[in-house]
């Protein structure tokens, strides 16, 4: 049975993403995503030791992926061992829809850095093949997976599906597990932030430029190595942490 792109985002923990790649394989038709597609994913028991990982970030025109699109894409290959930064990557991408002025503020790309930008469809072999056969670690996945699935659903008219580590999640496992009580907030606490600066704060990491794709994909391996030093074993199984 083909899983659909809304049934994989009711519970994708529980999917087998193995049997996933298979099936969506045998349905596409763009090449760039058979291949990516066949060169498969890990079985859930996999221990985090024996998983590439890439670390990805998206700067967008905004929020939503059906009328935002993508601006630049950052992204850098690590496992737990190293970051292996002479394979990360930066791109600036012209979207198909206008900067907005909020966006423009928090990321600094401006419409003269995105004049002479290739199309995302320029760039789109070159970004699956980094994807590959890696588990893609993101902060916050509402943003990556489906701002990616939508760009290709506008281009290719094919979509495309992938388990992601959220280091923005896995902090919210340990800070977000229990709301505030009445008291707290009649005393005026608040949850810890779990943004990817205060996040990588708490564990002692360096203050990095915000909002460039490339610089905060690195920030973001950075935080899953420290998450996981701190907070997992290097024979945790990738069904703990992926989703």
């Amino acid at each position: 049975m083909y899983l659909s792109t809304e049934k994989i985002k009711a519970d994708t923990q529980q999917f087998d993403w193995i049997q996933l790649y298979q099936q969506r394989l045998e349905v596409v038709k763009d090449d760039r995503l058979k291949s990516f597609y066949a060169a498969g994913t890990f079985a859930p028991d996999t221990p985090i030791k024996s998983i590439p990982f890439v670390a990805v970030d998206f700067e967008t025109t905004g929020f939503d992926p059906k009328s935002d699109g993508i601006v630049s894409i950052g992204l850098v290959p690590f496992d737990l061992k190293r970051i292996h930064c002479k394979g990360a990557k930066h791109w600036i991408v012209r979207p198909r829809t206008a900067l907005d002025k909020e966006s423009v503020v928090v990321h600094g790309i401006t419409h003269s850095d995105i004049k002479s930008a290739p199309d995302m469809m320029r760039i789109v072999e070159y970004l699956l093949k980094a994807l590959e056969g890696r588990i893609v670690v993101v902060h916050h996945r509402g943003i990556e997976r489906p701002f990616l699935n939508a760009a290709l659903e506008k281009r290719i008219n094919e979509g495309i599906v992938f388990p992601v580590v959220d280091t923005m999640e896995l902090e919210a496992r340990l800070h977000r597990a229990k709301p505030l009580t009445l008291w707290q907030r009649f005393r005026g606490h608040a949850l810890p932030s779990i943004r990817l600066v205060d996040s990588r704060e708490r564990y002692h990491l360096p203050y990095y430029r915000q909002h460039h794709a490339l610089t905060d994909a690195l920030a973001t391996a950075e935080l899953f190595l420290a998450q996981v030093s701190h907070r997992f074993s290097e024979d945790t199984p990738i069904s703990e942490l992926w989703k």
